[in-house]
């Protein structure tokens, strides 16, 4: 039996992280309800129909690394089931595809001399061995590759791959960004096997978000889905029933203890009025990477590489994600083969707004570029999805202007995903960082103020 205060929390926002924060907090024995503005949970994770087939909207995969995920998985018993698959990478570079999956194939990258495949490779395994990440986030990106691998792989290799994933961005995005995405590769390869392991569960994230529900539930925890967050108030009326007000529009009005919002801190500038105009600023000031991914099921596949890294700048995507490398076409994609087209773009990019029969022709012309043997007519369904705030920007020296989880508004805390600060955007660092501030920052707060009002 729980000996915490017992309060109501809200948390807004049904991502995988605003789940995982629900989760614990019920553990603690709160009451506890979780508002989603979409008809469904789950987020940047939830799933879709695409065709015949129930799949994730964006792609996603497993990491043996990924210890917070895979604990939360075996919990909700779905990690004895996740399916492991050595996997292999492409490049597409100088109008070839070619394939850079071991030591052996790296070496004989043809865009490169020999000598700038071998400072390459040493700026990625010096990556992988840095452990001050605030001294990476005061350099720029740029700075930081051409003194380590020189001016010629930066400009053949980093240089497209930074403007296919930021764009223009790229230039004002610190090192901690290329530290954050080696660090996670390779502690993958030191987890055990020193081979490239990609999981999945069975069902995609349709099924890891529907169990994660039913065991809230019942657990006791009420999901609001459907339910978007206009606005978080004080209540000044002295009312015992919850000091912060929320509407969620359409006359639906509740009273809560305690709110943790999860959302993109662009909106939560907007959902909170009493916020003071330096926490407005230093939510405004974050700038995201938002994304317009296309998923295309196919008769035959593509490439054997689950990731095709793009350096030639005519292409319009970010890469090519063969996800039926990985998750079984016969079992769970119907004999069809499941491809992921992203063009990742600063959030205040026109492109983001493209329309999706542009955007779709764009794609299926560029595939038939690229590869000679794409035909249309094997593409049995083609949709397009959209998130306009997907990943904070590792801006230099970010984590000095980083808004604060614990807000001057009492019982409101601001507390998303632009808080990761030792990695990059992916499952594992959301659950990883909900449960770490959660118990840290959040807890320690909530129970200093019960102590004040009990004095």
């Amino acid at each position: 039996m729980s000996t915490n205060p017992k309060s109501k929390w809200l948390v807004v926002g049904g991502g995988v992280m605003g789940l995982k924060i629900a989760k614990d907090l019920v553990a603690k024995g709160q009451d506890v309800t979780i508002a989603e503005a979409a008809p469904k949970f789950g987020g940047l994770a939830s799933a879709w129909k695409l065709g015949d087939i129930t799949w994730d909207r964006f792609y996603h995969v497993t990491l043996l690394s990924d210890s917070y995920l895979r604990e939360l998985l075996d919990e909700l018993g779905l990690e004895k089931e996740l399916d492991w698959v050595e996997t292999r990478t492409g490049f597409y570079a100088g109008g070839e595809l070619l394939s850079m999956s071991n030591t052996a194939e790296f070496l004989k990258f043809p865009p490169l001399s020999m000598f700038e495949r071998l400072r390459l490779g040493g700026t990625i395994f010096y990556a992988s061995k840095i452990r001050n990440w605030r001294r990476m986030e005061k350099l720029s990106v740029e700075k930081w590759l051409r003194r380590w691998s020189g001016n010629g792989a930066f400009e053949k290799v980093w240089l497209p791959l930074l403007k296919a994933k930021l764009g223009e961005a790229y230039k004002q995005t610190s090192a901690a960004f290329i530290w954050a995405h080696t660090a996670r590769m390779y502690k993958a390869r030191r987890s055990g096997a020193k081979k490239e392991m990609f999981g999945y569960v069975p069902g995609g994230y349709a099924r890891i978000l529907e169990r994660f529900c039913e065991y809230l539930t019942d657990k006791g925890v009420r999901l609001l889905a459907g339910h978007p967050v206009t606005s978080v108030r004080q209540c000044n009326d002295g009312s015992p029933s919850g000091q912060l007000e929320v509407d969620f529009g359409e006359g639906r009005i509740e009273r809560f203890d305690n709110v943790v919002s999860t959302i993109a801190s662009p909106l939560i500038a907007k959902q909170c009025e009493e916020l003071s105009d330096q926490e407005k600023q230093e939510l405004n000031g974050i700038k995201y990477i938002g994304v317009v991914c296309a998923s295309m099921l196919l008769k035959k596949p593509i490439s054997p590489y689950y990731v095709t890294n793009i350096t030639d700048t005519w292409v319009p995507l970010t890469a090519v994600i063969e996800m039926s490398t990985i998750v079984d076409s016969q079992t769970q994609l119907d004999g069809q083969h499941l491809v992921y087209l992203p063009k990742y773009l600063p959030d205040d990019h026109d492109g983001l707004q493209e329309s999706d029969e542009d955007y779709k022709e764009k794609c299926l012309s560029t595939l038939e570029k690229m590869y000679d043997h794409f035909s249309r007519d094997n593409v049995t369904a083609f949709q397009i999805a959209r998130a306009k705030y997907v990943a904070a920007l590792a801006t230099i020296d970010y984590s000095t202007r980083l808004p604060p989880i614990v807000t001057s508004v009492p019982g409101f805390y601001a507390l998303n995903s632009a808080h990761i600060l030792e990695g990059n955007l992916n499952v594992n660092e959301t659950i990883r960082l909900g449960e770490d501030k959660l118990a840290g920052e959040v807890w320690t707060d909530y129970l200093s103020r019960c102590k004040a009002e009990s004095a």
